[in-house]
This record gives C-alpha cells, sequence and structure tokens, in this order.
C-alpha cells in the first residue's frame, strides 16, 4: 500500500456486491483487484464487467495476494468462515450486515480481527446519513438525560416472489432468520446505538403473511441496566407508513419521523419537576424544536468503504468497526430464541443456548425451489 491505495477484492458478486464493486473503482483510495463468487457464470461475467480477475473459491482469492483487503457480501452464514480465513491471511475486511447469524460465529470475527491486527468493519451505511449522526450527537451529548423509555417502530413491505427469488431466502438453513437477519439489522443497529443495548428481551415472532419457515413479523419488550423499558417491531408485511423512533429522557425527548427529528426539551428533569409541583394539574414546561441537518456530508455505501481504506492508510476512526456488529446479532438471537422458548432472555445471550436452538431449526428447514433467481439488491440501497 505503498501507493496509498487498498487494493479490494470482493466476493460475493449478485446485485449488493455487484454494486461495492462499482464503488470500489470509483473511490481515489481503493483499487478493485478481483471478483469471487460461487456460480462461474455470474463470477465470469463481473470479472469481465470490471476488468479484474475472477474466482470460484474465496481461499484461493485470498491466497492470491492481489488484495489488501476483502469486502464480504455473500449469504449470511458464511461470512464468518470467509472473514476469520481472511484475517489469518493478513488481510483488512468489510462485512455485509449482520457479521454473523449467531453470536457465537460473531464473537469468533471479532477474536480473529483482533489476533490479526487487521482493520475489521461492518457494512451499516446507514450511519452515515445526516439524522443518523445528529441523532448520536444529541444523545451523546446528554441532551435528553438519562434513558428512561425507548420504542422503535420499524415497517418494511416484501412480496412473496422476493422470497421466492433465491432457494436461500427465508429459511433457516439458507438465512438464519427472517425480517430480523435480513431487512432489520440496519434499524436495530442504530436502535442500539442510540438507546443501548438492553439487558433482557422477551419478544414474540411469527410467520403471518409470507409462505415461508422464518418470521415475516416480530414485537419484544425490553429491559435496560437503569430499570427503563422499551419496545420494538418490525415486520415485511406493511407498506405505506415510516419508520419511527422514541427516546424519552429525564431532561427531555427525541421523536424520530422517517428522518426528521423532533426535539422537546423539558423545564426541569422530570423527576424533580414531579415532587416540586404543588398544584394537581401542573405540567411540565416543554420546548418543541425541529432539528436542522447538516446535509452536505457524505453517505451511503461508498462512504462506508472509503472510511475504511482510511482506517487502513492512515488510522482514521471507523465509522462502523466490526466489533460494533456484535450488538445487532446479540439482539436478533435474543429475539428469536425469546420466542421459541416463549421465555425472557438475557442478555448477553447463552452461547449454548442459542447454538443448539439454531441447529434445531435448520435440522427441520426445508430446501425450497426458487419461482424466479433473481440476483439483484434493493434500488433504494444501491447507493
Amino acid at each position: 500500500m505503498e501507493s496509498g491505495v487498498v487494493k479490494i477484492g470482493v466476493v460475493g458478486v449478485g446485485g449488493m456486491g455487484s454494486a461495492h464493486c462499482k464503488m470500489v473503482k470509483d473511490i481515489k483510495e481503493t483499487e478493485l483487484v478481483f471478483v469471487c463468487d460461487i456460480e462461474k457464470e455470474v463470477a465470469k461475467a463481473r470479472g469481465e464487467e470490471f476488468g479484474v480477475p475472477y474466482f470460484t473459491d474465496y481461499r484461493e482469492a485470498v491466497k492470491s495476494g492481489l488484495a489488501d483487503a476483502l469486502i464480504i457480501a455473500t449469504p449470511h452464514w458464511v461470512h464468518p468462515e470467509i472473514a476469520i480465513y481472511a484475517f489469518k491471511n493478513g488481510l483488512h475486511v468489510i462485512s455485509e450486515k449482520p457479521i454473523a447469524v449467531t453470536v457465537s460465529d460473531a464473537d469468533r470475527m471479532i477474536k480473529a480481527a483482533k489476533k490479526s491486527k487487521k482493520v475489521f468493519a461492518v457494512m451499516y451505511q446507514r450511519r452515515t446519513e445526516p439524522w443518523v449522526r445528529k441523532l448520536k450527537e444529541l444523545v451523546r451529548d446528554g441532551v435528553i438525560g438519562e434513558i428512561t423509555r425507548t420504542l422503535c417502530i420499524d415497517p418494511w413491505y416484501r412480496s412473496q416472489a422476493y422470497y421466492d427469488s433465491g432457494t436461500w431466502r427465508a429459511t433457516w438453513k439458507g438465512e438464519g432468520g427472517g425480517v430480523l437477519i435480513n431487512q432489520a439489522p440496519h434499524t436495530i443497529d442504530l436502535f442500539m446505538a442510540v438507546g443501548g443495548l438492553p439487558v433482557k428481551v422477551e419478544a414474540k415472532t411469527r410467520t403471518k403473511l409470507h409462505k415461508i419457515e422464518v418470521e415475516d413479523e416480530v414485537c419484544a419488550f425490553l429491559e435496560y441496566k437503569n430499570g427503563a423499558w422499551g419496545y420494538y417491531y418490525t415486520t415485511t408485511c406493511e407498506s405505506g407508513g415510516t419508520f419511527h423512533m422514541e427516546l424519552a429522557g429525564e431532561k427531555g425527548k427525541i421523536i424520530v419521523n422517517g428522518t426528521d427529528i423532533t426535539l422537546y426539551r423539558y423545564d426541569m428533569p422530570v423527576s424533580e419537576f414531579t415532587y416540586k409541583a404543588e398544584n394537581m394539574w401542573a405540567s411540565l414546561g416543554v420546548k418543541e424544536e425541529k432539528i436542522e441537518l447538516d446535509t452536505n456530508v457524505p453517505v451511503g455505501h461508498g462512504e462506508i468503504i472509503r472510511n475504511f481504506a482510511g482506517a487502513i492508510l492512515k488510522n482514521e476512526e471507523l465509522i462502523s468497526p466490526g466489533e460494533e456488529g456484535l450488538k445487532s446479532v446479540e439482539f436478533i438471537n435474543a429475539c428469536i430464541l425469546s420466542s421459541k422458548t416463549n421465555k425472557p432472555v438475557k442478555i448477553p445471550v447463552n452461547r449454548k443456548d442459542y447454538d443448539t436452538l439454531m441447529k434445531k431449526l435448520i435440522a427441520k428447514s426445508k430446501v425450497k425451489k426458487a419461482v424466479k433467481v433473481q440476483r439483484m439488491t434493493d434500488p433504494k440501497f444501491a447507493k
């Protein structure tokens, strides 16, 4: 890397991986040096498209010596296997979300990254968005004080054709879950980043609408270390509406609708006012403020890749460190384990219990026939 450019190979070049290839070629700090996919026709086509060598075995790609770093854009289950191999062979890694299906696999990835002393990042590109940067700043600066309640409503929609687009989709064996492991990780990452990781989760999951074996609807009650409560909901059964998050604190409240942030500042901490007020109908003074966002900031997958290269070349602070990817996996595993056992689950999740559950679910998992195989990324996240 004497030239000041990080040489990157992309493993898994379907829809999302192909988009990553384009971004790597466009970023001045990075150079695309190979593509890799288990489907030879796909690998060959992408290699020809981008003018780079292609591989069908990630081990051969890693051992080729062409790359300084990997972007892993394969199905979830193989993220750990590929990342650990890359770390052992001296490569830096960006993993697509989630970093792993299980907390035990996430632990192994993080351990391998630390041992190798290589840069490890996760593709949580929504962290770059202006509203997310501002929300984290407000919480970090203590504007609403200690958080006393959280809420996150994250509706998605997916057609049956989406689930029928690949034999691995929406199966325990192929994905390790449904909406929680596929659509929701980005929002879960943000929710955990600002609201904190709960210490206990009691969740219900079900297959409400689609002909799939995994969950398409989830609701969860959360308990935090400081005694605060929270609620989380996600689904792929709703169209219309928008993402909604609330953070209530001692000194105020933040409400997010879509990407709009409204701050409510209290005249004094709510616990203090509660006992100082003498009038039985006294109301806490509240000042409403629409938060302005700095939209003149780089966003998206490309910024995560550029930042990753910056961390390698000049020790730039990572926007989305790989080890922080563990938080969303902890939460996802806790929700699934709670639902399947019909019991509250403490966090950190018991690794042995979750691995045992997943083995049982995989054993019952059925290979499905794809109605129409499609390998393309969601156009909303192509940037």
